[in-house]
């Protein structure tokens, strides 16, 4: 059984789009959810997560990768670089070289490691436009997860991922439902016994074409105008946040 779990990574992993106020930084997220359920078994498992939103995959390396190590983890959870993907540019086979030595690093600590490929956007006009990119980084990923000798949890294969009501009003992040889903697929790929239940949202409801326009303007005058506004300025979401669980800590049961 693992004791000491550390999470590394982006605002997915710190639970941004799973809103709830009793939980650091006002989010709780998959992550916490996993922690929960593997503590369990192991009641004297430590927890860390150094997540932090908006972060690029090199400010996740640079900052959350040696004070991972230094908290001697026997299971490390990694995702990065959805950031990047979203820029005008990314060099994708750089990024993942990087990726792909930080991966390393963790497995050579002796760590069981975690690590995630992209989902499908093919139902969201946006994120079908990144596709090509999001493949290739999962390909990637996929690579150097059977060289390193890593874990896979492979959102690109969770069809329930695509349908919009898994997420937040952003469309960026995952909601209750989302987070739930994946901290089931986590618990799955580590074979870690669980109570958790990935809930379907039920049938869709059919909108007209003018609903449609209206929601999709309502979500770019309070999603996507304020990105684009933030990226134009050099800001980031993260700038102010610090990780949620900075230390290893005991795990609490909700």
């Amino acid at each position: 059984m693992s004791k000491r779990l550390v999470a590394l990574g982006d605002s997915f992993t710190e639970g941004v789009g799973d809103d709830d106020p009793t939980y650091p930084n006002g989010v709780r997220g998959w992550a916490d959810r996993v922690a929960e359920q593997l503590a369990v078994g192991e009641p004297e498992l430590l927890y860390a997560n150094l997540a932090v939103r908006g972060k690029l995959m090199g400010q996740v390396l640079a900052e959350q990768l040696e004070a991972g190590l230094d908290m001697r983890p026997d299971l490390v959870t990694l995702y990065a670089g959805g950031n990047d993907l979203m820029r005008p540019s990314v060099d994708i086979d750089a990024l993942m070289d990087d990726y792909d030595k930080a991966i390393g690093r963790l497995v050579e600590s002796g760590a069981t490691v975690v690590v995630f490929t992209g989902v499908d956007g093919v139902e969201d006009a946006l994120f079908r436009k990144m596709r090509g990119r999001v493949a290739i980084y999962n390909e990637h990923t996929r690579v150097i997860a059977k060289q390193r000798g890593a874990l896979v949890v492979d959102m690109w294969a969770m069809r329930q991922l695509r349908d919009r009501r898994m997420w937040a009003p952003d469309r960026l992040h995952l909601n209750a439902l989302g987070h739930t889903a994946v901290a089931v697929e986590v618990l799955t790929v580590l074979g870690a016994e669980h109570q958790l239940t990935s809930t379907s949202p039920g049938p869709r409801e059919t909108l007209s074409v003018r609903e449609r326009r209206a929601r999709n303007l309502q979500w770019s005058r309070e999603h996507a105008w304020p990105w684009v506004l933030r990226r134009v300025r050099g800001e980031s979401s993260g700038d102010h946040i610090k990780p949620k669980r900075p230390a290893l800590e005991p795990v609490r049961q909700p």
